[in-house]
């Protein structure tokens, strides 16, 4: 029962690698342009420029395609398992609306709850020096988010039958922004952006982040529940007409007798 879960996830992730690529080239791509030529001029007004060993065309082309659909086939596997773990546990909700569910946890969970906190930044933002703790950082927080969203959904589920769906809803949500701002207040703040960078290149890079995350997780949510959808059906509908089958067959046989 996993393994065509598990494939079936890893295939709508190479989908959704293409989709995230489409939106990556039409609204990031042009921003980290602009980061880059502001580190380089940055560079050669210090002196301290050098040479890349991978060309600018490369990583805009075939680079930034072999990470998304490295991340793409990875989160597609991830989120194959998540499904098979919540698949009948949400009640009446059926594969579309628990694989939409599904990613909407983890969207939140994984890149919207973090990115809040830590928000993507282009090339030229931050010093290399700190790039291992602002990874933890941010590791950690996305931890923080996904306990959360999973406890929450729990709770909700859990709560549902002494206080209704609603009021269980808004306790899980209220328990949740209450956890989150406590981690958003006591984690450190990393402020790094480089005196003089363009403001708005800042803000469409991050609009343009968010974007692509968006088009993974709506594509893997939204295509993964309508195969899943589908092929449960397509079982089904076998199992019916086995069954018609062995009852005709039985009445036959019953008859003759």
């Amino acid at each position: 029962m996993i393994r065509p879960l598990l494939i079936r996830g890893m295939l709508v992730g190479v989908v959704a690698a293409v989709l995230a690529f489409i939106v990556a080239k039409t609204l990031g791509e042009s921003q980290v342009g602009h980061a880059i030529a502001f580190e380089s001029a940055r560079d050669a007004a210090e002196g301290t420029g050098g040479t890349e060993p991978v060309t600018r065309t490369v990583q805009s082309t075939i680079g930034l395609f072999t990470g998304l659909l490295a991340f793409g086939v990875a989160l597609g596997g991830l989120f194959s398992l998540a499904y098979a773990c919540t698949q009948g546990r949400l009640g009446a909700l059926g594969a579309r609306a628990t694989a939409a569910l599904v990613a909407l946890a983890g969207f939140v969970g994984m890149y919207l709850l973090p990115d809040l906190k830590y928000p993507a930044n282009p090339p030229s933002i931050g010093n290399p020096d700190t790039i291992g703790e602002r990874t933890s950082l941010y590791f950690t927080m996305m931890l923080i988010s996904l306990a959360v969203v999973i406890g929450g959904c729990v709770t909700a589920r859990r709560f549902a039958a002494r206080f209704g769906t609603w009021d269980a809803a808004l306790l899980s949500v209220a328990g949740t922004v209450v956890i989150v701002g406590l981690a958003y207040y006591f984690l450190p703040r990393v402020h790094e952006t480089p005196e003089g960078f363009p403001a708005d290149v800042l803000w469409r890079f991050r609009v343009a982040s968010l974007a692509v995350n968006a088009t993974v997780w709506a594509t893997i949510g939204l295509l993964f529940g309508a195969l899943t959808d589908r092929a449960v059906r397509s079982a089904a509908a076998v199992a019916s007409t086995g069954e018609r089958g062995v009852g005709v067959t039985g009445s036959l046989v019953t008859t003759e007798a």
